[in-house]
């Protein structure tokens, strides 16, 4: 499976864009359960990280990983990556109900965090990693990919910032995938391990509402999830949709499905629109449907002064990676608020948990 084709193995690859000397910023994996960590590490890799060391207790997974970064050295555990120190932030893909357990071992070693979404399964998890950050006072940032490292999504957000659409009233976000069951591990399919589908790719919808609209904090006012058409599968939810309104009066509705058809040249024709007072956006974000080998990064613009359309594929960059290594560096917050990255983890377990189960 390729990356356009598979989406549990997509890791954008952007310019070099370094906010460091070499060696200033050194950073290791840790668990390589989702192929999201490729991303997480090409982020960082590109603003100038140092990717120093790897564990994973699977050796196949370690293999692959060490042949696309040679460099990197393979550790015999976890604790000697924990125990280095010189490693500034482990990023990690584990199970996603493992995420926090591991989160709260990196923090206690000293050390920040930057972990695949989703990134926590319960309430529980969520009070202990906000117990961690507050006694460390480390950082457990999250990879919220459809956002930040997709280059539509970054332009829309500056977009915003400049007033182009006027305040943001509404988000429609839909985040279609791929199954490929067959070549899916085990634990994604068990509900304990991968929360459900609002609380798994749902975090990408509902992160995105709350940075696109500004809103601080949101209810759910309803949510559902169904199993249509996979009865093999039967912890799999294979559709969710769910509506919230944020603090600020902005609303928000996604649908997240496992139902991209085989004949679509990508893993999912992900989307988003998102309505202000003075005009609306639309990202086509990773296709062009009907358009052989077309490309991301495309986004619609209306308002008050004109309609356009941009094409923004490597025009824009990925700056959220070398913001991070800043904010790690610098103890601040540019990239991502801790407040942020825990209160869109709180939604889609919140979401997940008040879910309808369409029979």
């Amino acid at each position: 499976m390729g990356i356009k084709s598979d989406g549990m193995n997509y890791a954008p690859k952007g310019k070099p864009a370094p906010v460091v000397k070499k060696g200033e910023f050194v950073f290791s994996a840790i668990a390589l359960d989702h192929g999201h960590i490729y991303g997480q590490c090409n982020g960082l890799i590109e603003a100038g990280g140092v990717l120093k060391s790897v564990y994973d207790p699977d050796p196949q997974k370690m293999d692959k990983f060490c042949e696309t970064y040679p460099n990197v050295k393979r550790a015999d555990s976890e604790d000697e990556i924990l125990c280095d120190k010189e490693v500034q932030l482990v990023a990690g893909a584990a199970v996603t109900s493992e995420r926090c357990s591991l989160g709260l071992r990196v923090m206690s070693a000293g050390k920040d965090y930057f972990t695949d979404k989703a990134p926590l399964t319960t309430l529980e998890q969520l009070s202990a990693a906000k117990a961690k950050v507050k006694e460390t006072g480390k950082k457990y940032m999250v990879y919220y990919s459809e956002r930040i490292h997709v280059e539509s999504a970054v332009f829309a957000g500056q977009l915003i910032e400049q007033g182009a659409i006027g305040k943001v009233i509404q988000v429609l976000g839909l985040g279609p995938h791929r199954l490929g069951a067959s070549w899916r591990p085990e634990w994604f399919f068990k509900k304990e391990k991968y929360g459900g589908i609002l609380c798994d790719i749902g975090s990408h919808q509902i992160e995105q509402f709350l940075f696109y609209s500004g809103a601080k904090d949101a209810s759910v006012v309803r949510s559902q999830i169904a199993n249509y058409n996979h009865p093999q599968y039967p912890e799999l939810d294979d559709f969710g949709d769910a509506v919230l309104v944020g603090d600020n009066g902005a609303s928000h509705y996604f649908r997240v499905d496992w139902f991209t058809p085989d004949g679509l040249q990508m893993w999912g024709d992900g989307r988003s629109f998102i309505l202000g007072t003075e005009g609306f956006i639309e990202q086509r974000k990773y296709m062009q449907l009907g358009e052989k080998d077309s490309k991301g990064g495309n986004l619609y613009l209306a308002n008050n002064k004109e309609e356009t359309f941009y094409n923004v594929e490597g025009k824009v960059g990925y700056p959220y990676f070398g913001e991070l290594i800043l904010d790690c560096l610098n103890r601040t917050e540019n990239a991502m608020t801790q407040e942020h990255a825990f209160k869109a983890a709180e939604l889609c377990v919140r979401a997940q948990m008040q879910a309808v189960k369409i029979a």
